[in-house]
């Protein structure tokens, strides 16, 4: 039996071919032709102020942080529903994290319990598009300008995704993209920090430059350049920029091939979601996806694992995602115990669907045929009947839920 991935690199155009060329142009330490090429296309298709390369999104988390001037013991708010990265690139400054639940249909940080997470030591808001979906951002953006706050979108799965027209990542302060080979795009690792204020631009240039003024010397204002502030090597190699702009010439057409893959799914199994066997993602009316993941959520956790066995077992790899930072070692030590049930009953339900860019409408047959006659197997030999079912429905913690036509962005 051929066994189906959940992930593979691609190639969308001429990435080996850039890669040669960048070798022939003799510069691979990073911010020459394609490093150029990439941060202007990013720039002038999202109207960013600036945009500057970095070599993976945890780098241009790590550089918003830097940006925000936190000092130990400031708070910023954030899902615990995400990656590692979101927080640890503000622990490394000394902040606090401080985990606030996420929305039951988007599973994106729920703006309503923002408001209550604020004390005096809060600074920053970091809001998570998770699957190239926008969080509520014009409520979120209120939110921190009434409290003098600062917003970093961690936009790592949205590139080429928007909010009410407008690209995720460009609305907050800062925007942080990824370009990681899990990624729409991608060049093995990278990314890009999106800078939205002018108040930050040059410092982030010298920050992602080791600390230096070197950008101030290559322009010619100065004769010499030197360590003038705090910072790190953030600039990415040429090779990985020369292979993300073979990708980011094709943005809209990859895009588009994510979408056919993406509404496949959606057809396909819209009439399990009809039986409330499960739950398929929704995108709200004011956002436009990129089609970045395929999720289904289960009614229990102990369905979610028996299915997972079952497509494992056809040699299909789906996976689980997020284990819930407020649950980790690490989580438990830097912040108060703290209930988050929605975040809690969606990390225990989840599963991803194999998605990528080459993944054929045959082998996306055999997954839906699979959990099909997962489903066909044990409605057969349905489980004990609960006692109260009223008070305990298919997916009474989602209700929320309501099917949407997704279309292109």
């Amino acid at each position: 039996m051929t066994s189906i991935p959940f992930n593979k690199p691609f190639i969308a155009g001429k990435e080996l071919y850039y890669i040669a060329q960048a070798v022939t142009f003799g510069n691979l330490s990073g911010d020459g032709h394609f490093t150029q090429l990439c941060s202007n296309l990013l720039k002038e298709t999202f109207g960013s102020l600036e945009v500057l390369l970095t070599p993976s999104c945890t780098a241009a988390l790590e550089m918003a942080a830097l940006l925000c001037d936190l000092q130990p013991g400031d708070e910023v708010i954030m899902p615990s529903y995400t990656f590692v990265s979101t927080a640890n690139a503000f622990v490394r400054v000394g902040a606090t994290p401080v985990f606030v639940d996420i929305c039951p249909n988007t599973l994106n940080l729920d703006a309503s319990q923002i408001e209550d997470a604020i004390t005096t030591r809060t600074r920053v808001i970091v809001p998570v598009h998770y699957a190239g979906v926008g969080c509520d951002m014009e409520r979120i953006m209120t939110i921190a300008q009434r409290n003098n706050l600062l917003v970093v979108e961690d936009a790592a799965q949205a590139v080429n995704a928007s909010y009410n027209g407008r690209p995720l990542g460009t609305i907050g302060h800062f925007g942080c993209f990824s370009f990681h080979e899990t990624k729409n795009y991608i060049c093995g690792e990278g990314g890009a920090i999106s800078i939205n204020d002018h108040h930050f631009v040059e410092r982030a240039c010298t920050i992602r430059d080791k600390g230096t003024n070197r950008r101030a010397f290559m322009r010619g204002d100065i004769d010499k350049y030197t360590w003038v502030d705090t910072g790190s090597s953030y600039v990415p190699s040429e090779l990985c920029s020369a292979f993300l702009w073979g990708q980011l010439e094709q943005l809209n057409n990859i895009t588009t091939r994510r979408q056919q893959i993406y509404q496949y799914y959606r057809k396909t199994l819209k009439p399990l979601e009809s039986r409330d066997l499960l739950r398929l993602p929704f995108t709200p009316e004011d956002c436009s996806s990129n089609y970045h993941m395929f999720y289904i959520l289960l009614p229990t956790s102990s369905i979610r694992d028996a299915l997972l066995h079952h497509l494992r077992s056809c040699q299909i790899h789906a996976v689980i995602h997020f284990v819930p930072l407020h649950t980790s070692p690490m989580g438990q030590t830097l912040s108060p115990p703290v209930t988050l049930d929605v975040t809690d009953r969606i990390s225990n339900t989840i599963i991803r669907l194999p998605f990528y860019h080459d993944l054929t409408e045959q082998d996306q047959a055999l997954i839906v045929d699979a959990i099909r006659s997962f489903f066909q197997h044990t409605t057969r030999h349905p489980r004990k009947a609960r006692s109260t079912p009223a008070q305990d429905p298919p997916f009474g913690h989602i209700a929320a839920f309501h099917t949407s036509e997704e279309t292109a962005p």
